[in-house]
């Protein structure tokens, strides 16, 4: 027969350790992370005479599929706690207008400077000499 004391002692025991795992499974903490295994749309508006707003995919292991104003290609964000690197690939040159491929080389260039990031909800900030907002694609 189990004594009232053991059986106190082994749910006590149990308590502390839900309690102390616990909060490593609630949604609030993974809202946190880095958005691996997401998509995410720069928050900005549409440039004139054009329709798209620039994209990143971001795999599991971080590997990345960009799609800009006009160039598109593919990269790899590197993540340590809020530190943050991103190696860009080679892009692909589409044919497009001199300003469009230069706001995608600063995108680029800015994505390449950011040394850490932040996430506050469905927004992941990539923050350098410039922070790009990026909003996370929930749908």
């Amino acid at each position: 027969m189990i004594s009232l004391a053991r059986l106190l002692k082994q749910a006590g025991v149990a308590t502390v350790l839900l309690l102390a795992v616990a909060p490593h499974f609630s949604p609030a903490h993974a809202d946190d992370g880095f958005p691996f295994g997401s998509e995410m749309t720069l928050d900005v508006g549409r440039q004139p005479g054009s329709k798209r707003i620039p994209n990143i995919e971001i795999g599991d292991a971080g590997e990345v599929v960009l799609e800009l104003w006009c160039k598109g290609g593919k990269g790899q964000f590197s993540v340590a706690g809020n530190t943050v690197i991103f190696v860009a690939g080679e892009m692909e040159n589409r044919t497009c207008a001199p300003d469009r491929a230069q706001a995608d080389d600063d995108l680029i260039a800015a994505l390449t400077d950011a040394a850490t990031w932040k996430r506050q909800g469905d927004f992941v900030s990539f923050v350098g000499a410039r922070t790009l907002r990026f909003r996370i694609n929930t749908n």
